[in-house]
């Protein structure tokens, strides 16, 4: 795709996203590992996490990694750290894992700040099986090597066109 072309947006429907939040919750009640919390990576994580928390009748926190302010993600990632050492099970969720960028981050940052790692797991709708990190639960598995589709979930789709097209034309290395 050249970077004038335009990408091909997948709008995901409300109902589709429904189902793969329950597809996800399932996955997580069936697991013999139970989480303390959900803990929604903002801004995508937000809404699944809201849902899962909800399917669940588990507590739900959250974590601005999107708003790029400096610190603030930083320092509530420390925080939920600190209950991960203390023996609290932490569930964090997104709604994609493209390259893995987010969620090597969190991680990293977790473990900066003492979290052990079996207190943590992953879960997304959309994974890609060519990311650099893995996650634990997930709807639907992409090879983003042969799809090359921009996930527009529900509420992202209330957002312009252009705002949307510009947002997965700044990440080429995806759409080509």
């Amino acid at each position: 795709m050249s970077l004038s072309a335009e990408p091909q947006l997948h709008y995901i429907s409300n109902d589709a996203f429904v189902a793969d939040v329950q597809k996800l919750a399932q996955q997580i009640e069936r697991d013999e590992w139970k989480p303390d919390f959900v803990i929604g990576i903002g801004r995508g994580g937000l809404v699944p996490a809201v849902y899962i928390s909800h399917q669940t009748e588990l507590p739900m926190l959250s974590i601005d990694h999107s708003s790029k302010v400096p610190g603030f993600a930083d320092e509530l990632l420390a925080k939920v750290a600190a209950k991960s050492a203390a023996g609290l099970r932490l569930l964090f969720i997104d709604d994609i894992n493209d390259s893995g960028g987010t969620i090597d981050y969190v991680r990293r940052l977790l473990a900066d700040n003492g979290c052990r790692a079996d207190n943590l797991r992953f879960a997304v709708i959309v994974t890609n099986s060519r990311s650099r990190v893995t996650v634990d639960y997930w709807a639907q598995i992409i090879d983003r090597d042969e799809d090359k589709r921009w996930f527009v979930f529900p509420w992202e789709a209330v957002g312009a066109k252009g705002t949307i097209v510009e947002e997965a034309l700044s990440v080429p290395e995806r759409l080509s």
